[in-house]
């Protein structure tokens, strides 16, 4: 079984690779027209038309779990999400329906193409800068202001197991500074079927995504002391719904 699955983990990436890369290249030319006129709700709905034909394609479907009821995202907002695979982007068009933008890490900029979503609509973040930090978070809140919700992961990368790391701070002053909503997003297991490793020994297989939209959290009267609290309450919310899947031991 061990030998099957090293064969067959990089065949299933491969095919990832694939339908990310191909479609992505037959649609980047009304991708390339969206970002440089700024339609970016054309641009947003491309993306998840994107999304859907690779979440088709390489069999992994994912099923979302509202905490209370299925709601439509506040508009603007800031979404709070652990990181556990390249999947919780691909996946986030399936439960944000307004137009939202990602910051990212800086080094994306430097994939060929796709890099000019973090040119033109996105945001790149070098973390281990403090001055780059703080502007990175300064645009995103010129974009909430342009009515663009932000999608952030606070643990600042991607965990390689699912274990929920401690988080940052930028995310929780941003939603408290713009006074806007923040969405808590529990990704329970992508991490299964597109995992953060070597090519051959992490995980790569089709199945059912796990995912869990929590309760908007107003920010209204809030000031920056409020922070530690309301990192508190998001960063207990996905823990709590890590150890209903899996058990208290994650």
């Amino acid at each position: 079984m061990k030998v099957l699955n090293y064969i067959l983990r990089p065949l299933w990436k491969i095919w990832f690779v694939l339908w990310f890369g191909i479609p992505f290249l037959i649609l980047f030319p009304l991708f390339y027209f969206g970002l440089v006129t700024k339609r970016f709700s054309l641009v947003y709905k491309l993306k998840r038309f994107w999304a859907r034909m690779i979440s088709t394609a390489v069999m992994v479907f994912p099923v979302i779990r509202y905490q209370s009821k299925k709601y439509r995202l506040p508009e603007p907002c800031v979404v709070a999400s652990n990181h556990t695979s390249y999947l919780d982007i691909c996946f986030s068009p399936f439960y944000i329906q307004n137009t939202a933008v990602y910051m990212g890490k800086h080094e994306l900029l430097k994939i060929p193409l796709f890099g000019l979503f973090f040119e033109h609509l996105d945001i790149p973040v070098n973390r281990s800068s403090i001055t780059a930090a703080h502007k990175a978070f300064t645009i995103a809140g010129q974009k909430l202001d342009q009515g663009l919700t932000q999608v952030i992961y606070p643990e600042g990368t991607i965990s390689t197991n699912g274990k929920l790391k401690p988080f940052k701070n930028g995310a929780f002053k941003l939603a408290i500074e713009k006074q806007v909503p923040i969405v808590p997003v529990a990704n329970l297991n992508n991490w299964w079927f597109l995992q953060n490793g070597g090519f051959f020994k992490s995980n790569g297989r089709p199945g059912i995504a796990r995912v869990v939209v929590g309760d908007p959290i107003s920010t209204i009267g809030l000031t920056e002391k409020d922070v530690p609290e309301l990192k508190e309450k998001v960063h207990t919310f996905i823990q709590s719904e890590l150890n209903k899947f899996y058990g208290k031991q994650n």
